[in-house]
């Protein structure tokens, strides 16, 4: 009976060595397996025969011990060892790498896992899977503003070359100077057309609601006919050419001009809107003098309109007519300054905004400057699009503004409307001072609005947060990568390509956003490498061998003494 239990022994010692050998080939096997955790092997002796049982002291003899006998070793548990391994950068945006407690959640054929290997790829669909199984990475998504919606878990879209986005513009900082050495703004100016008649005889001054194909100049001439269009073209303002518009005569628009009408009020309110005069200033707008059409401009010199012969024409290019004999009757008045610039719709469209400063008013407490604001973008006939006041003190120093708002009508394009916009003219970085200079110059410094972008490139940061990086330099939330914590992790199942599924013994998964909840952080364009340590593992392998080596000793000794004792009956 001894030499073969030694015999079953040695047996039991071959086979644990064995399993620690193949533990520790797998563990080498997976040296550079992305996240590979390496495995544990612990063993225990297996059973113990007694063939005494041990007795307590008595009186006159003392307690003895038990008489055992082992009878081998097995292979008692694995363990995985779940620390991190180092990351490997890689330059991969879609690369993750987890370095601290926590696993990338992915889900398969309806079936959620869980995964250390955050070699991720993007699919055709542009969806961010795991490249050898196609499973689908699970994520927190983001509502219509770019707001993580914590929660709430889809897969990860990330279209590259395909999303685009548009930034309406919301603020605008203008800073610089404005001379407050100039003349105060007291007159726009103001020219006058030929008196017109509404009979042919000329002898009924026209009025505001002479239709437009009953005026007549004074020589019996006839102005208009239905199905004309008036052409206003080459007009400047403060220098600048004012966009081109066009007016049917006729209660409909059968020329796609810009707009129509049948008396002469209604050209009158077209010809002021299209030159962008604010009547909100008291005398400015195109009105009707004993019969002569008025066209008086804010007050300013930036505000100063020249209409020539030939700027308003009727029927261009087809046998065109010269209606009005504009002539200039007085010159504006008042210190200005101009400037321009860029802002955007809610679809990323340009819009020019134009605006003139004018000197106002001007004491020993300080100067008043008011803006006019114009742009040609503006989709309605008035191209005014504000008006306001700035105030400074004694030293030019700002000291506030009202009405420092644009209001843009983006009717018909698509874009949101009407397109309210701020103006800041006390910005941190830069801010509008009156002081006295040869020449005062204000300019846009900052606006928040974008023209259209096409995502070029995102990023995560480490707490799972994507980042898209679009073409028109905008950053904005693609979504956010969470982890799943385990009560245990050692008590989760490994299955093959570098996933796990959670078991009774693991406890329910508990997702949290990263760096929160005990869990590590995500470090993007790398993937964590394995943290299998050869040296550990040669060890391992020599002490295998040996145990190996030695049991085998055991088995063949045994052998060769029960050889023994068979010779000695022959």
């Amino acid at each position: 009976m001894g030499l073969g239990t030694s015999m079953y022994t040695a047996l039991s010692g071959l086979t644990s060595n064995s399993q620690l050998l193949s533990v520790s080939g797998n563990n080498i096997s997976n040296v550079n397996t992305t996240a590979f955790k390496r495995t544990q092997v612990s063993f225990e002796t297996q059973i113990s025969t007694t063939l005494k049982s041990g007795s307590s002291p008595t009186d006159s003899l003392g307690g003895t011990n038990p008489v055992q006998l082992g009878l081998g070793v097995r292979m008692g548990s694995t363990r995985k060892d779940f620390t991190s391994g180092t990351p490997q950068p890689t330059g991969i945006s879609t690369n993750m790498a987890i370095d601290g407690n926590g696993f990338f959640i992915v889900e398969q054929n309806g079936s959620r896992f869980f995964t250390r290997d955050g070699g991720f790829v993007l699919d055709r669909d542009f969806n961010l899977v795991s490249p050898s199984s196609g499973a689908l990475v699970q994520g927190y998504p983001i509502d219509n503003d770019y707001n993580i919606v914590e929660g709430v878990f889809q897969p990860i879209n990330i279209p590259i070359g395909v999303m685009t986005i548009a930034e309406k513009t919301e603020n605008v900082n203008l800073s610089g100077n404005l001379n407050v050495g100039g003349d105060i703004g007291t007159q726009g100016s103001t020219h006058e057309s030929q008196v017109m008649y509404s009979d042919a005889a000329g002898t009924t001054i026209a009025t505001e609601t002479t239709p437009l194909d009953s005026l007549y100049k004074a020589d019996g001439t006839k102005m208009f006919n239905v199905g004309d269009v008036i052409t206003i073209e080459g007009v400047t303002r403060g220098g600048a050419t004012v966009t081109k518009m066009t007016f049917e005569v006729g209660a409909t628009n059968t020329t796609d001009s810009d707009t129509n009408g049948t008396t002469l009020q209604e050209y009158m309110d077209f010809m002021q809107g299209s030159l962008g005069i604010d009547t909100t200033q008291t005398g400015a707008g195109v009105t009707l003098n004993a019969g002569k059409l008025t066209v008086t401009g804010n007050y300013g010199t930036g505000n100063e309109y020249r209409i020539e012969d030939g700027n308003i024409i009727v029927n261009k290019g087809a046998s065109p007519t010269v209606p009005f004999d504009m002539s200039i009757t007085e010159h504006a008045v008042g210190e200005s300054s101009k400037t321009s610039f860029i802002v955007y719709d809610s679809l990323g469209n340009e819009l020019k905004v134009n605006m003139t400063y004018v000197l106002e008013s001007r004491d020993d407490s300080g100067s008043t400057w008011r803006f006019y604001a114009q742009s040609d973008q503006d989709t309605d006939i008035d191209t005014v699009i504000g008006t306001g006041t700035i105030q400074f003190d004694n030293n030019g120093q700002y000291i506030g503004a009202a009405d420092a708002e644009i209001i843009l009508n983006r009717d018909g394009t698509g874009a949101e409307t009407p397109q309210s916009i701020n103006l800041n003219f006390n910005a941190p970085n830069g801010q509008i001072t009156s002081l006295q200079s040869t020449a005062g110059q204000v300019s846009m410094i900052l606006q928040d609005g974008s023209a259209l972008g096409t995502l070029e490139d995102f990023t995560v940061s480490a707490n799972g947060v994507i980042t898209g990086v679009f073409s028109n330099s905008l950053l904005r939330n693609l979504g956010q990568i969470p982890l799943a914590m385990f009560a245990n992790n050692e008590g989760l199942e490994e299955l093959g390509g570098n996933l796990y599924r959670a078991s009774t013994n693991s406890g329910t998964p508990i997702m949290v956003a990263p760096t929160s909840g005990g869990s590590g952080k995500v470090i993007g364009r790398a993937v964590e490498g394995s943290n299998v340590d050869l040296a550990e593992e040669f060890l391992n392998m020599i002490n295998a061998s040996t145990g190996f080596s030695a049991n085998s000793r055991v088995m063949s000794t045994s052998n060769s003494m029960m050889q023994e004792l068979l010779s000695t009956i022959r």
